[in-house]
């Protein structure tokens, strides 16, 4: 999940299509790659993510054991079970789980000591950096995902080495937006910096001799609007403009996540998403909205 524009309602949706996929039975496995950490504060409170922080079990931690250390390590060691969303699930025998790698609050400085891992004195050494430096979560993911059903990751917004291994790491990736100027400004630039990426290392991996490193193809599954505000059942007109114009040339999701101030602003304070709890008829609308998100990604990425 990712967009150059912040506020644009990404890790809401990425919480609430992560509870709609465990409540039809998968084990989804959440990465919080956002240094806000919002995704992590979604699941978890303030005390456990300090008790995370100072048992240096977050993907900051996991970073820093290789930019210090050199070290390998697992991201085994980073997985939770959030307690609250995964309780609610419980109640229905049906329902799978969800996991959780958290993010931290200085994992911006990362990015910063990552680059200084890349270059080199000849082009053999450029592009053995450059692929150990972007390979580094799909390597450690592959060794995991075996374990799950799904793995969702919650980006920065911006393109960073990051945004540049979650790229890498995925097979899939999808666009949130808000139906307004800024926040549909930069989707085609996005997409265009995804396909230099692509370009980019493939080339890289082609002419490197290491056999563990194969070529990417992210595909990207669509444009999914949020804070979509409706009037006689339609999307009102100010933001109709701006779906339709990106309609034109991408695809965009059918299913909206529609506006509720109300009921999305306290989800987070209490770990669990809009689709898991006690619904009145807005909710009903919203969770009938996720469901049909969750079937078009499983329905496009078999597509694909």
């Amino acid at each position: 999940m990712m967009n150059y524009k912040g506020g644009v309602g990404k890790t809401t949706l990425t919480a609430n299509i992560a509870a709609e996929m465990a409540k039809t039975g998968m084990e989804v496995l959440l990465v919080d790659l956002d240094p806000q950490a919002n995704l992590t504060l979604s699941f978890i409170s303030i005390e456990q993510w300090q008790n995370l922080d100072r048992l240096e079990r977050t993907v900051k931690h996991w970073y820093d054991a290789y930019l210090d250390k050199d070290e390998d390590m697992s991201l085994k060691d980073l997985i939770i079970s959030p307690p609250m969303v995964n309780s609610r699930l419980d109640t229905d025998p049906e329902s799978g789980r969800i996991d959780l790698i958290c993010s931290h609050l200085e994992l911006i400085n990362v990015d910063m000591e990552l680059s200084s891992r890349l270059g080199g004195n000849t082009d053999r050494t450029i592009r053995s950096n450059y692929l150990r430096v972007l390979t580094r979560l799909k390597n450690k993911l592959d060794e995991i995902k075996g374990e799950y059903d799904v793995i969702i990751i919650d980006c920065p917004p911006n393109f960073n080495l990051i945004t540049q291994n979650a790229i890498v790491a995925s097979d899939f990736y999808i666009v949130p937006a808000k139906a307004d100027y800024l926040s549909t400004l930069g989707i085609n630039t996005l997409i265009r910096h995804v396909e230099e990426l692509k370009r980019k290392f493939n080339q890289y991996s082609r002419q490197s001799n290491d056999p563990d490193t194969s070529t990417i193809s992210p595909h990207m599954l669509g444009v999914i609007f949020t804070m979509v505000s409706y009037r006689n059942q339609q999307p009102i007109s100010a933001q109709s403009d701006y779906i339709n114009q990106i309609k034109r040339d991408r695809h965009c999701f059918t299913n909206f996540l529609r506006e509720s101030k109300t009921i999305f602003a306290h989800a987070p304070e209490s770990g669990i998403p809009v689709v898991l709890q006690r619904k009145n008829e807005q909710q009903e609308l919203i969770c009938k909205e996720v469901n049909g998100m969750v079937n078009e990604i499983f329905m496009l990425s078999n597509l694909s």
